[in-house]
């Protein structure tokens, strides 16, 4: 082991000198008028034991070694350790741990743990961890966790965990957990959790959990929780909650909020804005006794969200039900409205069941309402409709008639 450990380094000694001498052969003096850098084979043991210093004004076209320090690399270079370049590289820089070039990369980076990049990259960065471009990346990078870039990107950034792209940003960013991008994107984000722009979105975002943009978004935002737009939104929305600030468009979800106007159609079981009436009805019938509701009045569109005990009769054991209910309201005249609505009911029969009645049902019923406002805070209705109740496991009716309710409105 001993006598090939010395002869490596004999060898390594002996091509280093030949290399120094052809090298200083080729080297142009001083004004004689040339320009060009002369190039050479760097074969490095370690950082200063190698056939080109680090501090040499020259150039690498072929880099071997366990690591290597170099003034740029125009070639290849494969290292089993690590490599530094103060310069640029031009080519292909492969590390077991990890690549760092001070001046532009323009080719292809391959790292087991890092890649590190001070100014552009132009091409292709693989790293197993970390990969990080204080400038501009153009073209592709992929890191195993975390990609880190300091202005903006041109192309393709994929991470396993995190993309972290610091100003203007464009082409497609994929993230196993979340992509942030400060001022703006352009392209298309899909993260397994979050996305968040800090200034404008103009393209498409799609979140396992929730998309952010803090200023405008012009595109389609999708989300398996929230989307939020702190600016205007023009485009399409969908996700079980949806908030801008203004919008134009679509927003498809179970909750829709806007804060000052939106021009559109909002899509969903409760439509919030500040001008939405927040109303508590109080009502009984003759199919669930006893009832209590939340309406969410807008203009003439309101939804109804609310629940009720006993569908069936107060002889019987404790049953309960929730239910929904969308529809429209016209003024008759100037205390008396009239208003239409269909409605969803999802019944449980808890221990009626063992007396016969199935365990739960489902309700598809229409109704028509007159409502009389007595003051601004408090009014009374009367109900007629038409429903029937069903079983979930199969397409038979248990029951089905007429509605008759009554109650009282209480409004803010």
């Amino acid at each position: 082991m001993r006598r090939l450990f010395l002869f490596i380094t004999v060898l390594f000694l002996l091509i280093a000198e030949i290399t120094v001498a052809q090298t200083a052969s080729n080297r142009t003096p001083k004004g004689t008028g040339g320009d060009k850098e002369p190039v050479g084979i760097n074969l490095s043991l370690w950082k200063n034991i190698a056939t080109q210093s680090s501090d040499t004004i020259g150039s690498t076209c072929f880099n071997l070694g366990i690591y290597s320090s170099m003034n740029r690399l125009n070639g290849l270079g494969l290292n089993a350790l690590g490599s530094v370049t103060e310069r640029g590289v031009n080519g292909v820089q492969a590390s077991g741990i990890f690549n760092m070039v001070d001046g532009n990369m323009r080719g292809i980076q391959m790292a087991g743990i890092s890649n590190v990049n001070e100014n552009n990259l132009s091409g292709i960065s693989l790293s197993g961890l970390v990969g990080i471009t204080v400038s501009h990346a153009r073209g592709i990078v992929f890191s195993g966790l975390v990609s880190i870039i300091g202005e903006g990107s041109n192309g393709v950034v994929m991470s396993g965990l995190l993309n972290i792209a610091g100003l203007k940003s464009s082409g497609v960013h994929l993230a196993g957990l979340a992509n942030f991008s400060d001022e703006s994107l352009n392209g298309i984000a899909t993260a397994g959790l979050l996305n968040i722009t800090g200034g404008e979105l103009r393209g498409m975002q799609i979140g396992g959990l929730a998309n952010i943009t803090g200023g405008s978004m012009r595109g389609i935002q999708i989300a398996g929780f929230a989307n939020v737009v702190g600016g205007g939104a023009t485009g399409l929305q969908i996700a079980p909650a949806n908030v801008v600030r203004n919008g134009k468009g679509l927003q498809i979800g179970l909750f829709n909020y806007y804060k000052e106007n939106f021009d559109g159609f909002q899509l969903g079981l409760v439509n919030v804005n500040p001008e939405t009436k927040y109303q508590l009805m109080l009502f009984g019938g003759n199919t669930t006794k006893l009832n209590a509701g939340v309406r969410f009045k807008n203009k003439l569109f309101y939804t109804i969200l609310g629940g009720g005990t006993h569908y069936l009769d107060f002889s019987d054991k404790f049953s309960a039900s929730l239910f929904y209910r969308a529809g429209l309201e016209l003024p008759l005249c100037k205390q008396l409205f009239i208003s239409g609505d269909l409605g969803y009911q999802h019944i449980e029969t808890f221990k009626n069941k063992d007396y016969g009645f199935p365990a739960r049902l489902y309700a598809l019923q229409a109704r028509v309402n007159l409502e009389y406002r007595l003051t601004e805070k408090l009014g009374i209705f009367v109900t007629g409709g038409y429903g029937g109740s069903r079983y979930y496991n199969k397409g038979v009716t248990h029951d089905k008639g007429m509605i008759l309710e009554g109650g009282v409105v209480l409004s803010k």
